[in-house]
């Protein structure tokens, strides 16, 4: 059984997509970060940066995992899926991996940020992370143009990279004019394991906050 500790974010749908995706057993931890769960000592002892995701395999002497990228390269090696047996497989899946953990993730996550939290409209700010997310929205496009997934089979790659270009528009970056990283997003989006992870630890649609009060937990968590 793994212990899932996860909200509602890309990273956090990393793992849930993955979860369900390998068909593992899983116990949902709901994280709230706007309150400042993920500080508090009993999470820090699983993951001592105190960000989600994490997770705890109980099945393997109760050995936490934390960062996403890190959790989906256990996950896969502990079932022997979404990632493939040989040298150069494994190492094209991992290489787009890392994209994701050092590019995608980071610029967008940037560009969220200035664009729709940051207290004044820096617009240089905007532009530079804006800017870069769209550029690598197309090395991802150029690939996938040659490849119908990341890395040729659907893997982890995917499921890492997928969360976060689902919300482009919350970052103000369009997908226009990138028709293959658009049929990427669709076929991906229909996977119903990938529509299962998205609603952990709930559904959004069963939000009952409202945008004030998300937009306040999140300036909550910028303080930090």
């Amino acid at each position: 059984m793994i212990d899932l500790y996860t909200w509602t974010t890309p990273n956090g749908y990393k793992v849930s997509i993955a979860l369900e995706e390998l068909g593992l057993p899983y116990t949902v931890h709901a994280v709230d970060i706007g309150k400042g769960v993920q500080k508090q000592p009993d999470f820090l002892r699983i993951n001592p940066n105190g960000r989600i995701p994490a997770i705890v395999d109980r099945d393997a002497g109760d050995f936490a995992v934390f960062e996403s990228g890190a959790i989906l390269l256990y996950l896969a090696e502990k079932t022997g899926k979404l990632m493939p047996k040989d040298v150069k497989g494994r190492s094209l899946v991992t290489q787009w991996l890392m994209f994701q953990m050092a590019g995608v993730g980071p610029m967008q996550g940037q560009a969220n940020v200035f664009f729709r939290y940051f207290p004044e409209k820096l617009q240089p700010a905007i532009d530079r992370y804006q800017n870069e997310t769209r550029r690598l929205y197309t090395v991802l496009d150029t690939r996938l143009k040659e490849s119908e997934y990341l890395a040729g089979d659907y893997s982890i790659a995917d499921i890492a990279t997928f969360p976060w270009v689902r919300v482009h528009d919350w970052a103000g970056v369009s997908v226009d004019g990138l028709p293959h990283l658009q049929r990427w997003l669709k076929a991906i989006a229909e996977r119903p394991a990938v529509q299962r992870g998205l609603d952990v630890p709930f559904s959004l649609k069963d939000d009952k906050r409202t945008a004030e009060e998300r937009a306040k937990s999140v300036q909550t968590i910028l303080q930090r």
